[in-house]
């Protein structure tokens, strides 16, 4: 095995693992990172010409966003929000595919910009408990974070 391949599957055991320890409400923040590390590694990539990679950092994004966010939206009980976040992730998947075939950064940057404010907003509604000093727990109850997200 070389190094490349060695680290390479270190940082894939790292993350599962990361994954597997995490709470729902971090995993989803990992996942928006995840798209947003690989649009900007694509986004190199296309500057740099290296197509194959930019591609496969694209199918990336587009399987994070697909396969990981719109797959754990609970239609059912995020209701009109859920369903909402769910279109644009659909948007955003297909901006990501006209970005691929077109060279376009500026869609790239579209795409991150959308990521980068509904990490914001899921970042905003973290779960109380981790808002508050320990000494208050045991005080007050504990809210839980909106279920638009299923599992949590």
């Amino acid at each position: 095995m070389n190094m490349s391949a060695a680290v390479k599957a270190y940082s894939n055991v790292a993350i599962e693992s990361k994954a597997h320890s995490s709470d729902p409400h971090k995993l989803i923040l990992m996942l928006y990172q995840g798209a947003l590390l690989s649009i900007a590694s694509a986004k190199n990539q296309m500057i740099r010409k290296e197509i194959a990679a930019k591609g496969k950092s694209i199918s990336q994004a587009i399987s994070i966003i697909n396969d990981g966010l719109k797959a754990g939206l609970d239609l059912k009980a995020g209701g009109p929000l859920a369903q909402n976040l769910s279109d644009l992730y659909d948007y955003m998947s297909q901006r990501l595919l006209v970005a691929n075939m077109k060279n376009d950064t500026a869609i790239l940057d579209e795409v991150s910009t959308l990521l980068l404010d509904l990490r914001g907003a899921w970042e905003s509604i973290r779960p109380v408990a981790e808002q508050r000093p320990q000494t208050e727990l045991a005080q007050q109850p504990i809210a839980k974070t909106p279920l638009v997200y299923g599992r949590m």
